[in-house]
C-alpha cells in the first residue's frame, strides 16, 4: 500500500491498493469533484461516461461533476435514482442495467457512482454484471461511503431476507473522496459516517480510537484538516486488510465490527429512515464489545469507554424506542442475525474484542448466550 502524500502542495492523499492487476488509487482531498476531469481522462479509452447519482446528490453535485468532465472533454449521461436504502433491490438493479445497455455502455467504459454507500453499492454490483464486468468509479459524498463502502469492491443489493445478500466484489478503478461535500451533509448522516471512523479504531488501532477521543467532536464540527486526517487514516487501514484479505476469507471480517448485531436492528427497522447504516453500527459496536466483557473476553471499562465516547457524539439511542426492534424481540433479533454472511454451517460467526484496539472473530457463537444477552435489552 502506498503511503499517503502530505501537504498541501502534494494535492489530495493518495492510499493505493494494491490487488495486481486490480490495484487503484484513493485520492482525498478537497476540490476534486471540481477536477474530476483531469483525473479520469486518463482511465477513459473513449471520452465519454455514465454518471449514476440519487435525486438529493444529482442537485447538490450533479451539475459540478458533469462540468468538470466537459472542461476534459468527456462527454456524460446521467441517470438519477430515488435516494435511500429502498434503491438496493432487485426491480432498481434491473432498471439500472437496461438504461446502461441503453446508453451503449462497453466493457472498457468507466461507470461513476456519484453518491453514498446506496448508490455504489448498487453501480458497482450493475457493473460487476453488465456485459460479464464493466469498469468503475467511486466518487463518495458521504462520510461512510468515503471511510468504508467505497474502498474494497463490495458491491450488493438487499433480499427479504437481509442487507446486501445479493452482490459481488469487484473493485472500482479510482475513488475519489471530495471531502468539500461533507459540508453539505447533515448532522445525523455525519455522524452515522463517523461510526465507520470509530470502527478503526476500535478494530486495531487504539492510537486512532484515542486520537478520535481528543479530536471527534471537533472533527464532527467541521474540522476540515480532522476530517482530512481520518478519511484518510480510516481508508489506508482498510486498504492494508484488503490488500491481505480481499474477498473477506479471513481477516477482513474484522471489518464487520458491529455489523452482525447492526445489521439484525437495521432488517428489524425495515431498512428505513428509522435507523441509518451507521447508527446501527454504533450501537452493533457497542454491543459486540459488551457483550466481550460480559463473556470475560474484553475488560469492562473498555466496552464502557467506547460507549462513552459514541453516546457523547449523540449516537447511541435505546434501541428499544426503535419501531420494529421490540416487536422483534431477543428471538426475533437473533433469527436475523442467522442471515449474515458470515455465517457457516449454520453456525454464528461475531467479531468481538479482547480490549479496544484488538478485533477477533469468534466463530461458532452459543445462540443461547447471544439470546440471553439480548433479552437485557428488552
Amino acid at each position: 500500500m502506498t503511503q499517503p502524500e502530505t501537504g498541501a502542495e502534494a494535492g489530495p492523499e493518495t492510499v493505493r491498493v494494491g490487488l495486481g492487476g486490480r490495484a487503484y488509487d484513493i485520492r482525498i482531498g478537497a476540490g476534486l469533484i471540481g477536477n474530476a476531469g483531469e483525473h479520469i481522462a486518463p482511465l477513459l479509452p473513449r471520452r465519454r461516461t455514465v454518471i449514476v447519482t440519487d435525486e438529493h446528490v444529482a442537485a447538490l453535485h450533479g451539475e459540478a461533476l458533469t462540468a468538470a468532465l466537459a472542461r476534459a472533454g468527456i462527454a456524460t449521461d446521467l441517470i438519477t435514482l430515488p435516494a435511500g436504502e429502498a434503491t438496493k433491490r432487485f426491480e432498481m438493479l434491473e432498471s439500472l442495467t437496461e438504461q446502461l445497455l441503453a446508453l451503449g455502455v462497453e466493457r472498457k467504459d468507466a461507470i461513476i457512482a456519484l453518491g453514498g454507500g446506496v448508490i455504489g453499492d448498487i453501480t458497482g454490483f450493475a457493473a460487476a454484471i453488465l456485459r460479464r464486468g464493466c469498469r468503475f468509479i467511486q466518487i463518495p459524498t458521504s462520510l461512510l461511503a468515503q471511510v468504508d463502502s467505497s474502498v474494497g469492491g463490495k458491491t450488493a443489493i438487499n433480499a427479504k431476507a437481509g442487507k446486501n445478500l445479493v452482490g459481488a466484489f469487484h473493485q472500482p478503478v479510482l475513488v475519489l473522496a471530495d471531502t468539500d461535500v461533507l459540508h453539505t451533509l447533515p448532522e445525523r448522516e455525519l455522524k452515522a459516517g463517523y461510526a465507520e471512523i470509530v470502527k478503526y479504531g476500535a478494530l486495531g488501532d487504539f492510537a486512532f480510537f484515542e486520537w478520535l477521543e481528543e479530536n471527534g467532536t471537533a472533527l464532527l464540527a467541521g474540522d476540515d484538516d480532522l476530517r482530512r486526517e481520518a478519511v484518510t487514516r480510516s481508508v489506508s487501514a482498510k486498504a492494508r486488510i484488503v490488500e491481505e484479505d480481499e474477498t473477506e476469507g479471513g481477516v477482513r471480517a474484522l471489518l464487520n465490527l458491529g455489523h452482525t448485531f447492526g445489521h439484525a436492528l437495521e432488517a428489524a427497522t425495515g431498512y428505513s429512515s428509522t435507523l441509518l447504516h451507521g447508527e446501527g453500527v454504533a450501537i452493533g459496536m457497542a454491543m459486540a464489545l459488551r457483550y466481550s466483557a460480559e463473556e470475560g473476553l474484553c475488560p469492562g471499562q473498555d466496552a464502557a469507554r467506547l460507549e462513552a465516547h459514541l453516546a457523547a457524539c449523540g449516537m447511541l439511542p435505546d434501541i428499544t424506542t426503535l419501531a420494529g426492534v421490540r416487536e422483534a424481540g431477543a428471538e426475533g433479533l437473533l433469527k436475523l442475525m442467522y442471515q449474515d454472511k458470515k455465517v457457516e454451517d449454520g453456525k454464528l460467526t461475531l467479531i468481538l474484542a479482547r480490549r479496544l484496539g484488538e478485533a477477533f472473530i469468534a466463530r461458532d457463537v452459543e445462540p443461547d448466550k447471544v439470546t440471553r444477552f439480548l433479552e437485557r435489552y428488552f
